[in-house]
This record gives structure tokens, sequence and C-alpha cells, in this order.
């Protein structure tokens, strides 16, 4: 398996994404690079090797998520061995910050059609993670403790996008009614029209996260993306991020898509027969799929997970694309005693005072 990391032709230092510039930098001498002077950095490899839970546990590293299988490689830049889980296209050793990439993860059918970059860099993550914090009250003080922000990460998370067009028919009849007043009379009339639509409706963009262990509250809570923004897949993007590769083919997802732009059709090809007539009588209602098209699609997500005293895991996400956030934070239970205790005990101590003096 094939480990890469992209390094600066002038001084040899790991080249990053700079969402905010949106080309490729040093950060150690500051050297840019455009997507199309990427090739002239180097690109260093090595191969990693598949191993066993319990090998990783052996060699100092255990799996994040309980994973039966991890991979091992040798980081190009300092040497030392990094556990990655099998679902992990992108990395960075933790011991220098050497951002790397694991190809083979992403050949044949795994190879993403596209990836929209981060547009949102990590300052600007941690401001708007901030602010969001500070907007609301009793949050315990180590959940935006600077430790815990730190752990800000930004992650492509893979999914299908989804586009089609759709031939819809709807014949039927439409009844218009008429109301005037003739002397005393009050005549009601109604005009009966023959309904028939027919024509293609063209279905975009539907996105469907492609990873079994992600958390669909985390990653699907903050789209939509601007799919405009997506661009031919380069590994360039992923490095200095964490990347995910699928494990959700689109033969799984296909009959839940089908099946929510099928009843999307209908109820469209419907409404708009009964906002124009006041009843309406459909012998035939019809959708057929003319076309489809599935792209597999990285998209940006800067994401923070925290497990609060009871035991439950709170989430905070940003769309590194727009900037939405979306999160559930935790209570701080103290605070909120306490400031119990500063309304209740006062307004106790008065109500004891007024039945003394009352009694």
């Amino acid at each position: 398996m094939a480990v890469i990391s992209y390094k600066c032709s002038a001084c040899g230092g790991p080249l990053k994404w700079d969402a905010a510039k949106q080309k490729y930098f040093c950060e150690y001498c500051r050297t840019e690079y455009v997507e199309s002077e990427l090739e002239k950095a180097e690109a260093m490899q090595q191969e990693a090797k598949e191993v066993s839970a319990e090998e990783a546990v052996h060699l100092g590293q255990k799996p994040a998520s309980g994973a039966d299988t991890v991979n091992v490689y040798n980081c190009p830049s300092c040497g030392a061995q990094i556990i990655t889980e099998p679902s992990t296209t992108a990395s960075f050793c933790y011991y220098c910050h050497n951002p790397i990439v694991l190809s083979d993860k992403m050949k044949g059918s795994f190879h993403p059609d596209a990836v929209i970059p981060f547009a949102i860099d990590q300052k600007k993550a941690k401001e708007i993670f901030t602010d969001w914090v500070g907007k609301h009250r009793y949050v315990p003080q180590d959940f935006y403790s600077e430790e815990q922000i730190e752990k800000l990460s930004g992650v492509y998370f893979p999914y299908w996008v989804y586009n089609a067009v759709l031939h819809g028919r709807a014949k039927g009849v439409g009844e218009k009614d008429s109301t005037s007043v003739r002397g005393n009379e009050q005549i009601t009339e109604t005009e009966v029209y023959e309904i028939n639509k027919d024509g293609d409706m063209p279905i975009k963009d539907i996105s469907r996260i492609a990873l079994k262990k992600a958390s669909k509250v985390l990653c699907e809570s903050v789209a939509p993306f601007d799919q405009e923004k997506a661009r031919p897949f380069s590994y360039g993007y992923l490095s200095g991020f964490v990347a995910e590769g699928r494990d959700v083919g689109k033969e799984e997802l296909a009959d839940e898509v089908h099946n929510e732009i099928r009843t999307f059709a209908e109820d469209s090809l419907r409404a708009e027969s009964q906002g124009v007539y006041h009843r309406v009588n459909l012998s035939e209602l019809s959708v057929k799929l003319k076309s489809e098209d599935w792209k597999y699609v990285l998209m940006p997500v800067w994401t923070l997970t925290y497990k609060g005293n009871d035991g439950k895991t709170y989430f905070f996400s940003i769309n590194g694309e727009s900037g939405k956030t979306v999160g559930e934070l935790p209570v701080d239970k103290k605070s909120l005693v306490k400031l119990f205790l500063m309304v209740f005990i006062p307004v106790l101590i008065v109500l004891i005072l007024l039945f003394h003096f009352l009694g």
C-alpha cells in the first residue's frame, strides 16, 4: 500500500492545502503552489502493511474505534510507526505532524470522482466554534478549553451524490367552481378540464454519506454542500487533513434514493394539479427513471466531539465549504445548581420572614 507525502521543492517541508488562499503551501518556507505546480513537488512514497488490531496494541497503538484490522506505516519524514483504520485514506504523523495520503485506498472503483476543497481554514474554524459556544450559557469549561479546541479536526467525508432525470405523466380531470348571484339565487357553475401533464423532471445533487461508522447527525446535518465548488479529485487536496474512504456502495443506497425521488415526483405532480383546480381526479400518475448518475465525492467538515460526564458524546460540526454550523452542547449541572441556589435561597428567606411577621 503506497503512502504518499508531498514535499516542498524549495526546502523539503511538507505541503498542505491552504483553505483561505485556495493554494498548497509549505509551512516552513511559505512557498505556495497552485494545483498545476503540484507535480513539481517531490512525492515521497513508502509501503504500508495491514496488521490485526492485536498486533497494533503490541506496537504501542490502540485502534480508535475497535477495528479488527489496521494499517501500519512508517512516516516518510521521521520514520515513526503510525496506525490508521481501514477506511482512513489521509492522515498525519502524530509525532512530526507530517501529512500523508494512503493512495491505494482510492484506486479503481474507490477512486473519488471529485472533491470539494476546504474553504475555511483551522483558524477560522476555531473562531466560529468560539463564537458559537459564547452564545450559549452553562457549558462545561473543559468543552471549550484550549486543549479541546485544538482537537477540532478537518475531515473529508465520503458521499455519494446522485443526479437523475425522471419522466412524469399525470392524466385525469380537474374541476373549477365559480359562484354568481342572480336575483335571490346563488348559482354555482362547475367547469371540467382535462389534465394531461407529460414531461421530464431533473433531480440534482442528492447526497448520502458513504461511510458506515460515521454519525449521520454529525455529517449530514451540515449539508448542503455546493456541488458547483467540486473539483476533479487530486490527492493533493487531502494533504494536511484527515480523509475517510467510502465503505458503502451506491447499490446499497439505490432503493432508498429511488423511492425518495419517485415519491417526490409523484407528490409534485399531484400538488401541481391540485393547486389549479378545486377538485382533481387522476386516472393515471406515473414516474419513470429516464437517466441517472452517481458520483463519489469527498466533502469537507470541521468536527469536534466531546464525551460529557453523563457518558453521552456531544458533537460540533462546521461545513468546511459554507461555514454552516451544527452542534449539541453539554450542560454544566454544577452551574445550574449554583444558579438555582442563588435564586431559591433569597426567595426562601423572604417567604420565611413574611410568614414570621404575618403569623
